[in-house]
């Protein structure tokens, strides 16, 4: 008898969440009744809303209204979503084909931070990926004058990243066809582990009409690419959450200066769960106290044969339509890593 009452009122609360988060209202025990075949008395159900509220996973803002989630209850909630919303067919191939018009990695992310934004009413957020997990394609080499480089690296992940490097001495043209093919036979298909030791020892071992100018060149790579690489992200969407501003306790102010400020975002995305799977913060679950107020759903992107490159996500209120949200941060992530790992 206990499993079925238990049963019962995991049933009375997913109507109450789901009907809360359709409307943003309390929830009483006749609406209950009226929208959802729970084949009880109203009686029933005022007792099992008294017992979730004692237990916690519920609450009465006031003495006259309704029941609304408390974080207890969506945690319960989402720890039970067996089924995760499917994308419709019209919203898959509208992601597809928004993301393969991607013109190069940056474009790629761009665009699929502003359609997770646009398919969740949220902010989305992505992460460019690392230098750490990537391997040099090719490093480019341009003059812009005769004592000035720009050098243009490449990496097997089409991440593009360029820096100045100020010579001591004027460079030839010959001498700068020179330096490009030293550097590309030191560091293609290298990491950025074995980057960083093969550009100290060319260095070293460079001819000494070279030397100078191999040394200012390997220096910056080292100091500015391969020993700090930076993390960067890409957001859209903040502005999803002005429409929801009643909705943050502590003030949206606070929720959009979080986003803002890359390093609380980036440490949302340094435990990411393994590919395929998707994490859920409710709540004060939030490591950082400017997202109390939020929950923020996340998940790597990435091929299985190369692992993830990096992490993406959604971050809204605490009633957001955890089913959707989910199944939408995952498809995107998905298709994201499909797009990259066949380019």
């Amino acid at each position: 008898m206990a499993g079925t009452t238990d049963k019962r009122r995991a049933d009375v609360l997913r109507a109450i969440i789901a009907d809360y988060i359709a409307e943003q209202e309390p929830v009483g025990s006749k609406a209950l009744l009226e929208r959802h075949k729970l084949n009880v008395s109203s009686a029933t159900i005022r007792n099992d809303m008294a017992v979730l509220e004692s237990e916690g996973f519920i609450t009465q803002e006031h003495a006259s209204s309704g029941r609304v989630p408390t974080e207890k209850g969506y945690r319960a909630f989402v720890d039970t979503l067996h089924e995760v919303k499917p994308l419709s067919s019209p919203e898959r191939r509208a992601i597809v084909s928004f993301l393969e018009g991607g013109v190069d990695l940056e474009d790629v992310l761009r665009r699929s931070v502003q359609l997770l934004a646009q398919l969740t009413h949220q902010a989305a957020v992505i992460q460019v990926p690392t230098l750490k997990t990537s391997r040099v394609r090719h490093c480019e080499v341009v003059a812009l004058s005769p004592i000035r480089l720009l050098l243009v690296l490449i990496t097997d992940n089409g991440r593009v990243d360029q820096r100045n490097v100020e010579l001591d001495d004027v460079i030839e043209p010959g001498q700068v066809q020179r330096l490009k093919e030293m550097l590309n036979n030191a560091l293609a298909h290298k990491t950025m582990a074995q980057a960083s030791t093969c550009l100290a020892e060319l260095a070293l071992s460079s001819p000494p009409d070279m030397a100078h100018h191999v040394l200012k060149a390997a220096t910056t790579l080292i100091e500015t690419l391969v020993e700090q690489p930076s993390d960067r992200l890409i957001m859209a969407g903040a502005s999803n959450l002005t429409r929801l501003a009643r909705d943050f306790p502590a003030g949206l102010a606070e929720v959009i200066d979080a986003l803002e400020e890359q390093v609380v975002v980036l440490k949302l995305m340094a435990d990411l769960p393994e590919l395929g799977n998707v994490s859920v913060l409710i709540g004060e679950e939030n490591e950082d106290a400017q997202l109390h107020s939020t929950s923020v759903v996340t998940t790597a992107y990435g091929s299985l044969d190369d692992g993830p490159l990096g992490g993406l996500g959604v971050v809204g209120p605490t009633y957001m339509d955890y089913s959707g949200t989910i199944s939408k941060v995952s498809a995107v992530a998905r298709y994201v890593g499909r797009i990259l790992g066949s380019e």
